[in-house]
């Protein structure tokens, strides 16, 4: 497929949407061949042609969850709804689930923790200390509880034992960074996060996670800086506690950045503990294809579907799947 944009929707489709929304694979496929779908996406700038705010945003202007043929019929008809919609929005996927893949590497963090999150909307991804986990091991079951109880409790299948934490990190700071922040206590802007939410049964438990850490989050609200990450991360990372270990993590944000913008926040994060005198732990969740060094070290022929290549420091150390359910590290053991 020669068209850029078609491309897009087709990869979506076949290689994030299939078997996990039926809807959502099936509106990719169907736009990615449908020249005036197409021409309408043009009309928007680059960075909102994407997929997901796409269908996050027909959904909102009142687009029903029906089969491409009357959903496109639906589409054309009330395209300056969805447009404005798109344009006035951001695609921000704030998985509180992802906290569970986060959970093996900062767990054996020594000693108090600052965590920065870029990309952060409301800042779920910020609590992994408040949340239960339930780890599926080849062995059995493994369950986490923090102090206090808690309304979240994450699933996560694990392929080793020994990976599971045993412990909650010690977190003293919490700050985000992020273009459009979500305010948690604000029913409609968690109503929107909500909408991002692929439809389909699978993620029916989804909904109702993101509403239940919303409540925690806001109960506490993290300070999240509005604005880019490339100009803010070392000045918010300055902010940090200067005994504590700094922890610079993200979730399939880098993929929404140019190759040059990319490299530019790489070269950020190699030099970030001696640009603000700080311990820095870089933790990353992205897609295979965003950086070539981490490319470089996932073995020939594994299939990343619907999984990011977790990196600590820029070394693979484990598949996480997009929405935190599982974890293996099996690719990347010596």
């Amino acid at each position: 497929m020669n068209d850029p944009l078609a491309s897009q929707y087709e990869e979506f489709g076949r290689r994030w949407a299939h078997d996990t929304s039926p809807l959502y694979e099936q509106w990719s496929l169907g736009i990615a061949g449908d020249s005036e779908v197409l021409t309408l996406l043009r009309s928007l700038p680059a960075e909102k042609q994407q997929p997901n705010l796409i269908f996050a945003s027909a959904r909102w202007a009142g687009g029903p969850l029906a089969g491409y043929p009357e959903w496109r019929d639906w589409l054309v008809q009330n395209w300056d709804a969805v447009a404005d919609v798109a344009r006035a929005r951001t695609t921000q996927t704030n998985e509180a689930g992802r906290c569970a893949t986060w959970m093996p590497p900062l767990s054996r963090i020594d000693g108090p923790v600052a965590l920065l999150e870029v990309g952060a909307a409301a800042g779920l991804c910020l609590f992994p200390d408040r949340y239960g986990y339930e780890y599926t091991t080849p062995s059995g079951i493994r369950r986490l509880e923090p102090a206090e109880s808690t309304s979240v409790t994450l699933p996560c299948r694990i392929d080793d034992a020994d990976a599971v934490p045993a412990r909650y990190p010690e977190v003293v700071w919490r700050r985000g960074i992020d273009l459009a922040p979500i305010d948690a206590s604000d029913p409609a802007q968690i109503d929107w996060l909500a909408t991002l939410i692929w439809p389909g049964p699978v993620h029916d438990e989804r909904v109702a996670r993101l509403r239940a850490a919303a409540r925690i989050a806001s109960a506490d609200p993290p300070r999240i800086a509005r604005g880019d990450l490339l100009e803010l991360v070392s000045d918010v990372a300055a902010e940090s506690p200067a005994d504590a270990t700094l922890v610079v993590f993200h979730s399939a944000v880098l993929l929404y950045l140019d190759s040059r913008q990319r490299r530019r926040f790489a070269e950020l994060m190699s030099g970030l503990g001696a640009a603000v005198r700080r311990r820095v732990m870089w933790l990353s969740n992205e897609t295979k294809g965003t950086l070539d060094e981490i490319d470089a070290q996932v073995p020939a022929g594994l299939d990343t579907s619907h999984r990011f290549v977790q990196t600590r420091d820029a070394t693979a150390i484990a598949l996480a799947g997009q929405h935190g359910a599982v974890y293996e590290t099996a690719p990347f053991r010596a």
